[in-house]
Formats: C-alpha cells, structure tokens, sequence
C-alpha cells in the first residue's frame, strides 16, 4: 500500500509538471490545438517531449509505474486504483504549493475524504487474488487496448464536452487495462497477449490523456479518466483473479472505495493543473 501511495505522489506531481508544458506545446491553430477536426494529436505528444518539465515528469511517471507494479503485486487492483485516483489530491496541493492555486475549503475536505478513503481501504484489503482468471482475458484486453485507440479517433471528433469526456474515460480505460494487464504477466514471455495489450493500453492512455489535457473540458476529462481507471479494474480483479478483503471487512473496503473515488471526483478539475499566475510589474515611476 505504502508503494501505491508512493505512485500516486509520482503521478500527482508528474501531472502539474506535463499539463503545462501539453498547454505550451500546442500549437496555434484555428481550432485551439494545431490538430485540425481531431482532438487526439500525436504531434503534440512529440511537442511535449522536447520540453524539460514533461521529461521530469515523464521521469516520475515511470518512478510511479515501477511502484504501481510492485503494488499490484501484493494487494488488490481495487486498492491500487483507489490509490492512484488519490493522485488528483497530490496534484491540488502541490498545485496549490508551487503554482500558488487557492483550494477552497471544499477542495480542501475533498482532500481530507481522499486520505481517510485510503486509510479504510488500507485497513480492510487483503492480500492479491492468486486466480489466472479466463484463458481469453488477456486477448479480452489486447482488444479493450485497441478499442480505445478507435474511440479516441472517433471522440476526438465530438463536440467540446463530449469529446473531453470520451478522452479522459478512454485514457481511463488504458490505465484500467495496464493495472490488469500487469496481474498477468509472470514473466517476459513475447507469446503473451497481456504484455502487448499491457504496451497498447499504456501508449494509448498517454496519447488520450495528453490531448484532452490540451483540449476540451478538464473536469470533465478527468472524471472519465478516473472512472474508467478504477471501477473496471476492481471488478476485474475481483470477479476473475480472486481479489477480496480482510474477513468481515467486505463493507469497509467498499465503503473506502467509494469515499476515495468520489473525494478523487471532486477534485477533478485538478486533472490538468492551472498555469502559473503572471509576474506583476513593477509600476511605472512617474518623470
């Protein structure tokens, strides 16, 4: 758990380092990102990776991907993905920290129901599922993985509010996938579907996530992302790898999940952290 709660801090931070840099990579255009009918844009990507904050960030991503690995492999994947939603609490207060956000007191007890979410779910997970689950689940989310890249395409094309929702929840999904993916793989075996579905749904994640933090409504993405990287695949893990709670402790953890996510929903806006406030001026000295 104390891996998961690291991944989230990574996440968190990551998240404020590479929205602003998405924001100042985009390139002018007619429709507010360079990319045309289409709000999934793959030379943005490129863009963002020749700033140094996404490199830092992607640095911490992948910090956080190692810490989400190893605590995927020792609880379940309801609590990991409880966890990594809590990283929308980390961004709010480093946003507030470094980019001189002001949080409302709401967003603050939103903060505060996110941590004692997290505290009901620590006490209630038990260990991993040790169940393979059904022999099609990994060719199940090679084709979940390639599914999203076709909704990306499409939705990218929606109206304003449709299309953030379409991309934060299809980059939801491919961080659903991974977290899934992940439980199947025991070793690098190339023969295995959940390690290319693992590689399609994490690239796919990146590209959705970091278009609709570029483009469209960041609320709205990032409830769709949250979403759809946690409802998922804790169900997954429970209904087909055995995943389950401390015994008795079944209501704890649901009720801590949910806390945890609606705490995490509330703070959606902190999806995509705001730019940094401008430099005041000096006034001008009257001659």
């Amino acid at each position: 758990m104390i891996c998961a709660l690291g991944s989230a801090v990574c996440y968190g931070t990551a998240t404020v380092l590479q929205a602003v840099a998405a924001r100042s990579a985009a390139a002018p255009g007619p429709d507010t990102g360079g990319s045309g009918a289409s709000g999934v844009d793959p030379a943005l990507l490129l863009r963002a990776v020749r700033q140094w904050r996404y490199i830092v960030g992607l640095g911490l991503d992948g910090l956080g991907f190692v810490l989400q690995i190893v605590a995927l492999r020792s609880v379940p994947i309801y609590a990991v993905g409880a966890a990594l939603a809590s990283s929308l609490a980390v961004t709010a207060v480093v946003a507030a920290r470094v980019l001189a956000v002001r949080l409302s007191g709401t967003e603050w007890a939103a903060v505060g129901v996110v941590c004692a979410g997290l505290g009901m779910l620590g006490l209630a997970s038990g260990s991993e599922g040790h169940r393979d689950g059904p022999a099609a689940l990994p060719w199940a989310l090679l084709a979940v993985a390639a599914a999203i890249l076709v909704a990306g395409a499409v939705g990218g094309r929606l109206p304003d509010r449709a299309r953030a929702l379409v991309l934060g929840l299809g980059a939801g999904c491919g961080f659903g996938v991974v977290e899934v993916a992940v439980r199947l793989i025991d070793s690098l075996d190339l023969t295995n579907p959940a390690l290319y579905a693992l590689l399609l749904g994490g690239g796919a994640a990146f590209l959705l996530l970091t278009s609709a933090l570029q483009r469209g409504s960041v609320t709205t993405a990032t409830a769709g992302m949250v979403l759809g990287e946690t409802i998922g695949p804790a169900l997954a893990g429970v209904v087909w790898l055995g995943d389950h709670t401390r015994d008795g402790l079944g209501w704890l953890a649901v009720t801590g999940f949910a806390v945890a996510v609606a705490g995490a929903l509330a703070l959606a806006r902190f999806g995509e952290a705001p730019d940094a406030p401008p430099t005041r001026s000096l006034p001008e000295v009257p001659r």
